[in-house]
């Protein structure tokens, strides 16, 4: 142990230092070493793949589901979405040293709010190694120096990434040691890293409910944080059938294993009549299990009884509760018993019943008519994200370049003093 915190002890040093320089750092070095880095990435494609072939052998014996091997499967396709994702980044518009308000005061002060990195970002996540790339991306753009504390599972993918994102930061003449990877998957690691208040300013944690839950109670540093991914759509009596369809089957069914996955399917009950039966088929044909309360049951006989568990539950995979409500108020009041205010949806055709969703999920990300899988930093036109976060301090929803920067005040005078 006393290894492990001398360990993470340097790093945490380095990485202060390296990001008092970053901070500094003009826009053009900070995209400079995120175009090298897309550029070392699409040329260790095959490094790469190797490295995540151990990864994913690794899982496949240890007995990871199907929707966490997708989540840590890498390909040519998933590698050029990474090294564009960069080059995304690198496009925006640089968060650091903007003036997001300013105002005279009478005595002729000219007081500024100006944009400034975080410090450290400490990011823990388990088994999607893309959030090597996207987290040293959003850290580097915002100026602010990294620490990524990666699963076992995606160890050798993610140290792989690493590589060509510290190729790039060397390329621009920028302090390597200001993105760093843990170099060890000793869970002792997580616990020492939760307790660097002098070192880390921030720590994201991305993964399941037991590690979240762990950061969430153990952690001496402030938090981005998200529980779970509870998301509902609702599809309201106003709905058109053929686009709640497509949506909810997008909704759950694209990625299963993401946060932003539908996980409750609500229906009003005064369109039960024509949508309910259409949708827990469609659903079901698809492959998608099925749990449902006695009106789903009674339109498939496929639809297993739902628990009170199930409305509490984000399966992360090819399962979903369906419940009838009582108009938009009950689905209201369902998402915001059960929900983890993470993404919510509704389908109608009808604005205030849509207006008096949107305006009553007490959760971050709220959709009209689109699917919840939208809940996505890239999706938001931020480039990438670091995660969505549930909280309500500083951030809320995806956590891209501009919620990784805090303020401080710039007071420009001309020889005021303050009266005695």
């Amino acid at each position: 142990m006393t290894d492990i915190r001398d360990l993470m002890t340097e790093i945490g040093r380095k990485a202060r230092a390296a990001s008092r320089v970053l901070a500094l750092a003009p826009a053009e070095a900070k995209n400079r070493a995120l175009l090298a880095a897309a550029q070392a990435l699409r040329q260790g494609v095959a490094a790469i793949e190797r490295a995540n072939g151990e990864d994913m052998a690794a899982g496949t014996a240890k007995g990871l589901s199907k929707a966490l091997l997708d989540r840590l499967m890498l390909d040519e396709k998933r590698i050029e979405a990474m090294a564009r994702g960069l080059e995304e980044v690198a496009a925006l518009p640089d968060p650091v040293g903007r003036t997001l308000a300013a105002w005279d005061r009478p005595n002729g002060l000219r007081i500024q709010r100006v944009a400034v990195p975080l410090g450290v970002i400490g990011i823990i996540y388990e088994s999607r190694p893309n959030v090597t790339a996207d987290a040293a991306a959003l850290c580097l753009k915002s100026g602010n120096g990294a620490i990524l504390r990666g699963g076992s599972e995606s160890f050798h993918s993610s140290r792989a990434i690493m590589d060509c994102v510290r190729a790039g930061i060397r390329a621009a003449g920028l302090p390597e040691d200001a993105v760093q990877m843990v170099p060890t998957t000793d869970r002792a690691a997580v616990g020492v890293m939760l307790g660097m208040t002098d070192h880390i300013d921030v720590i994201v944690p991305r993964g399941g409910k037991s590690l979240v839950a762990r950061v969430r109670e153990e952690s001496k540093v402030p938090l981005f944080q998200h529980l779970e991914g509870i998301c509902h759509t609702y599809v309201d009596a106003s709905a058109d059938l053929e686009m709640a369809k497509t949506v909810v089957l997008n909704a759950k069914m694209r990625r299963t294993g993401i946060c932003g996955a539908t996980e409750t399917l609500l229906v009003d009950q005064a369109c039960a009549a024509t949508h309910l039966k259409p949708l827990v088929t469609m659903l079901a044909d698809a492959g998608c299990q099925v749990r449902g309360d006695q009106a789903a049951q009674a339109a498939d006989p496929r639809v297993l009884p739902a628990t009170e568990e199930d409305w509490q539950t984000e399966y992360l995979d090819a399962i979903i509760s369906v419940k009838v409500v009582d108009g938009v108020a009950g689905a209201v009041e369902h998402v915001n018993r059960y929900g983890s205010q993470h993404t919510e949806a509704i389908i109608a055709e009808d604005p205030a019943a849509a207006e008096t969703f949107l305006d009553g999920c007490d959760s971050a990300i709220v959709c009209w008519n689109a699917s919840t899988q939208f809940a996505d930093g890239g999706e938001f036109g931020m480039g990438a994200e670091i995660g969505i976060s549930t909280g309500r301090m500083h951030a809320r929803g995806p956590v891209g370049v501009e919620q990784l920067c805090t303020f401080k005040y710039k007071v420009l005078g001309t020889g005021q003093v303050r009266p005695g």
